[in-house]
Order: C-alpha cells, then sequence, then structure tokens
C-alpha cells in the first residue's frame, strides 16, 4: 500500500464492530427461533410444562408458527444489517423487541435457553442503536461532519 492510497482510504468507523456483532448475533437467534420452533414441532414433550403452564395458553402449533416466523425475519434482517441496509436496523431493533416478547411469554417452556436469547435481543438492540446518528447517511453540502 502506498502513502497515496493510505491517505485517501476510508477509515474505519466505531459503530461498525456492534453493527456487525448485531447482524451476527440476529442471523443466530434466527437460528435459535427456528431450533425452538422445530423442536416445539417434533417433541412437544422436550418442553418443561404443558401448553396450559405457558403465559400465553397456546398449542405448540402456534409455538411453531410463532418461532418460525420471528426466526425468519430475525434472520433475514441480521444479512440486511450486514450489508448495510438501514432499514433493517429499524425492523431489526423492532423484531428483536417482538422476541424478547415472544421469549418471555415461552420461559415456563425453555428457561434457560429463553433467558438467554432475551439477553442477546438487548444486546442486539443496545448495538443497533449504538452511535445511531453517525450512520446516517449525509445528504447536500449542509450535513455536519
Amino acid at each position: 500500500m502506498t502513502d497515496t492510497d493510505r491517505s485517501t482510504a476510508k477509515p474505519r468507523q466505531v459503530w461498525a464492530g456492534p453493527i456487525t456483532f448485531a447482524g451476527v448475533m440476529m442471523i443466530v437467534l434466527g437460528l435459535s427461533h427456528g431450533f425452538q420452533g422445530f423442536v416445539a414441532l417434533f417433541n412437544e414433550e422436550y418442553y418443561a410444562v404443558e401448553k396450559n403452564g405457558l403465559a400465553i395458553h397456546m398449542g405448540y402449533t402456534g409455538w411453531v408458527w410463532t418461532h418460525l416466523i420471528v426466526g425468519t425475519v430475525v434472520f433475514v434482517a441480521g444479512f440486511c444489517v450486514l450489508v448495510g441496509q438501514v432499514w433493517a436496523r429499524v425492523v431489526g431493533v423492532i423484531i428483536a423487541v417482538v422476541s424478547i416478547l415472544v421469549n418471555a411469554a415461552f420461559l415456563a417452556a425453555a428457561p434457560g435457553w429463553s433467558t438467554i436469547m432475551i439477553a442477546v435481543d438487548i444486546l442486539v438492540i443496545w448495538a443497533l442503536t449504538f452511535h445511531g446518528r453517525d450512520v446516517r447517511p449525509r445528504h447536500g453540502a449542509g450535513a455536519r461532519p
């Protein structure tokens, strides 16, 4: 790399690490929701309580679809966050909140797994909102540096 290449190289932004972390963790969360959904589909006896013991009295078939839908949205949004889509950050925060609610409602069935997923959701929300003003695209002559 020459001196001119170094002087024209774009400096790495401080938020790149947390955003990358959020994108990767969203993909992991999406896969985890899918895993929980498929376990509920194939082995209802795996979970700690019957469907009546859950916060929302819904059959495990309903939970299968809930986990698969939330998981798919989190997974896709995670990839979009990694490729730099700003809208995916907004969707990521919203779906992480939804994921927290789903896992809180499913807490009695899988306490350890749901607690870990709630903690990761909180970290994802933090990472996606980290230095948000630095991520917005700058347009026009009056944009601040």
